[in-house]
């Protein structure tokens, strides 16, 4: 039996579910976000909208004007609702293109892209008693570059996030206390991640994908898997080209490394769509999926480096299916299943059976056609 969960209003571009599943944070072309919370379960709606508000860039660029939160009248024996319009700003034409939630033992905080390549975290706080508003905490300026992917990983010590950049840039920064969502510090700008394989010129990269490594235990190193889309060609080629690699963290010199690459030659011209990383219970291996323009292709990576400090990689295999692009990859919590849902509006979940062969196990029709 179907059932809608939540409506949302036009001009919806992206949406991002907290890690617990109760929230829902949706991006819009206007460049606002709402927050949508799970209600009672005799609702006609699952979730309901309870925030939204303008998310605001450089204060150089923008006009402020605060609108303050109304309450609604409470009904019978129904706690008190409260709605809330925030500062909202006329800003320059663009909308969010990406958001994601922090990992929640950090609080309840959300990172926003904008479609100018603008990043700013927002956390929500306590006005009052009965009040809860979302603050900006952070806003990460770059006069240089475009912002195209965020995403964050957690150490023993720290909350770390990732920001790839459009000239091809990649910037890690670092949290050391949850309490503090404003005071982020660079630890690491790496520069060079794809001039090597550019044939002239600053590289330029029109868009990217990143997936940290599920932390098994702190003995873990830290690793993320970076891909990268260029508009300009390689060495061998006039097209476009992609790179994919995995970054892992050398403790001993407080630096990240490049230990793998997830591509070969005649794949540098496919482009990369989204990059997940599976959680692992107990395989020898780590499995990376990476989605194309060919389809989804299944990577196997050692555990360890090998004597010249990479990682040994192997890809399995190739899954087709979808008909356009695939724009998300998401595992399940035991590693075990691979969503995806791309242009075609079907979601299709993958497994591998015990002989390793992967297989389409369902799908699901979003496309509303009964």
């Amino acid at each position: 039996m179907e059932r809608e969960l939540a409506t949302l209003e036009k001009g919806a571009r992206c949406c991002s579910w907290s890690y617990c599943g109760q929230r829902l944070a949706v991006g819009y072309n206007d460049g606002s976000v709402a927050v949508h919370d799970s209600g009672d379960s005799s609702s006609a709606t699952s979730f309901t909208c309870s925030f939204k508000w303008l998310v605001s860039p450089p204060l150089s660029l923008l006009t402020a004007t605060l609108l303050y939160p109304e309450p609604k009248a409470a009904e019978a024996n129904k706690p008190l609702s409260i709605s809330f319009a925030v500062e909202k700003f006329k800003v320059q034409p663009g909308g969010i293109m990406n958001i994601i939630w922090i990992p929640p033992e950090f609080g309840d905080a959300i990172a926003c892209v904008c479609v100018d390549g603008t990043l700013s975290v927002w956390e929500e706080v306590a006005e009052d008693i009965q009040s809860m508003m979302w603050k900006q905490c952070k806003i990460f300026e770059s006069r240089t570059s475009r912002v195209l992917e965020v995403q964050f990983g957690v150490s023993a010590t720290s909350l770390k996030m990732v920001a790839a950049y459009s000239d091809g840039h990649l910037k890690v920064y670092e949290l050391l206390n949850p309490l503090e969502l404003d005071k982020w510090q660079l630890q690491a700008e790496i520069q060079n991640v794809i001039d090597s394989v550019s044939i002239f010129g600053k590289p330029t990269c029109i868009s990217a994908s990143i997936a940290w490594c599920p932390r098994r235990d702190e003995s873990q190193k830290l690793s993320f898997a970076l891909g990268f889309n260029s508009d300009l060609p390689q060495f061998n080629s006039s097209k476009e080209f992609s790179i994919i690699q995995i970054w892992e963290f050398d403790e001993a010199h407080q630096r990240w490394l490049p230990v793998a690459e997830l591509a070969s030659s005649v794949d540098r011209d496919d482009r990369v769509h989204a990059v997940a990383w599976a959680p692992n219970i107990g395989r020898p291996y780590e499995v990376i999926a990476v989605a194309t323009c060919k389809g989804i292709s299944i990577w196997h990576v050692g555990l360890n480096s090998e004597f010249d400090g990479k990682r040994p990689t192997e890809k399995i295999t190739l899954l087709s299916g979808h008909d356009g692009e695939i724009f998300q990859l998401e595992w399940d919590m035991s590693g075990m299943t691979l969503a995806s849902t791309g242009d075609d509006g079907m979601v299709r979940l993958w497994q591998s059976n015990l002989n390793g062969v992967w297989h389409e196990q369902a799908s699901l029709d979003c496309n509303g056609e009964q």
